[in-house]
C-alpha cells in the first residue's frame, strides 16, 4: 500500500504481509484455534488484525511480535513456517477425512444391532470404558467409527487385541482412528485395521498398537 494513502496505517504492510503469508499457506484458518490474533479483510480489501482477548486492533509493534512467533522456527526466520500451525491445519485435514468414512450415532447403530438407541447408548459408554470400542465426539455428536464393527454391529474380534492397549493408554480417539485406519510405518506401511484381518500379520498390528500404547504412557 502507498504511503500516500490517507487512510493507510504503519502496520498495514506488515498486516497485509503476514496475511498473504498465511493464505498462501492455508493456515490462515486455524489461526483461533491456535490462539493466536486474527485478521478479516475490510470492503476496500484493507486486513484488519485483532486481539482475540480483547478484540483491539493490533498495532504495529503487537503485528511485529505476531510475526516473530509465526517465524521463530527454523535456522532462517525469513523462509520459516508456523509448525504449530502447520499442525493444526493437517489435524483438520485428517479430521475431516476421517468424518467423510462411514460412523454411526446411536441411532445408526442401534437400527444395525436391531436395539433400541436407549439400550445402544448405554452398550456404547459400557463397552467404551472398559476400552473396548472407539468412541469419538465431534461437534457435540458421539460417534462410533464403522471401520472397528462387524455386520452386526459388534465390534470386531480379531481387531480387540489392538483396540484394548491403544484406548486404556488415553491415546487421543482421533488419533487412535487415524492411526488404525491409514499406513503406519511400524506395520511396512500396512493399515493396522485391514491388517488386523489376516492371521499372518494379527500379531504384529498387536506389537505396533503396544509400541504405540507404551509411547503414550510414557509421554
Amino acid at each position: 500500500m502507498s504511503t500516500s494513502d490517507p487512510g493507510a496505517r504503519p502496520d498495514d504492510d506488515r498486516g497485509e504481509r503476514l496475511a498473504a503469508w498465511l493464505e498462501r499457506l492455508h493456515l490462515d484458518a486455524h489461526l483461533a484455534e491456535a490462539g493466536l490474533p486474527t485478521f478479516e479483510r475490510t470492503p476496500e480489501g484493507r486486513v484488519v488484525w485483532t486481539d482475540p482477548r480483547t478484540g483491539d486492533r493490533l498495532d504495529d509493534d503487537q503485528l511485529a511480535q505476531v510475526e516473530a512467533l509465526l517465524r521463530s522456527e527454523g535456522d532462517e526466520p525469513q523462509h520459516a513456517v508456523p509448525v504449530p500451525l502447520v499442525q493444526l491445519a493437517r489435524r483438520a485435514r485428517v479430521r475431516a477425512e476421517l468424518l467423510a468414512t462411514p460412523c454411526h450415532s446411536y441411532a445408526s447403530l442401534a437400527q444395525l444391532r436391531g436395539a433400541s438407541t436407549d439400550a445402544t447408548r448405554f452398550a456404547v459408554h459400557k463397552a467404551a470404558a472398559a476400552h473396548r470400542l472407539l468412541v469419538v465426539a465431534a461437534d457435540e455428536r458421539t460417534l462410533v467409527p464403522a471401520f472397528q464393527l462387524t455386520d452386526d454391529g459388534e465390534v470386531r474380534p480379531e481387531l480387540l487385541p489392538a483396540l484394548e492397549p491403544l484406548l486404556a493408554a488415553r491415546l487421543d480417539p482421533w488419533r487412535a482412528w487415524a492411526w488404525l485406519t491409514q499406513p503406519a510405518a511400524l506395520l511396512g506401511g500396512l493399515v493396522p485395521e485391514q491388517a488386523a484381518a489376516d492371521e499372518e500379520h494379527r500379531d504384529l498390528v498387536l506389537h505396533a498398537a503396544v509400541r504405540l500404547a507404551e509411547r503414550v504412557g510414557a509421554g
